[in-house]
């Protein structure tokens, strides 16, 4: 008797389609962001973190490693932590985070709204929103 092969080809699957490149995005999205944090959060305790700040401000730079968040700590010079590598990475997390919590917004969205016509519009919204939201946030990193 011989067995079947329980495997199927991408195409079978259905993996090319927008929805699960989508679905894909939204899990290593979350990865990612989980790894930039713990790069953060690891960068600031190596950076003398533990030594001059309390754990709300290092949780504080973890979530978004800007350095107007160390600028109230006891640090003697915030020169180190305003440098292009921290930058990238709270820009890196701030584009991960808008994005995926902007297509779990659309996904929910998709859930309660019948008619295309009203997806559609809040797609678009959710469009426009992340790209402000980002562009803004991207501003005030590289500024501050």
């Amino acid at each position: 008797m011989t067995k079947k092969s329980r495997t199927l080809s991408i195409k079978a699957r259905g993996l090319s389609n927008f929805e699960s490149i989508m679905w894909l995005f939204t899990r290593l999205s979350a990865l990612g962001m989980y790894a930039l944090i713990l790069v953060a959060l690891i960068g600031a305790l190596i950076m003398g973190a533990r030594n001059h700040m309390n754990l709300a401000d290092v949780m504080r730079w973890a979530f978004l490693p800007n350095v107007s968040h160390v600028q109230s700590t006891d640090l003697q010079s915030t020169d180190a932590w305003a440098t292009p590598f921290w930058r990238l990475t709270a820009s890196a997390l701030l584009l991960l985070a808008t994005a995926h919590g902007v297509h779990g917004l659309v996904v929910i969205a998709d859930d309660y709204i019948a008619s295309s016509k009203g997806r559609n519009v809040v797609r678009l919204v959710s469009i426009i929103f992340m790209t402000a939201m980002s562009l803004m946030g991207l501003w005030l990193i590289w500024t501050s």
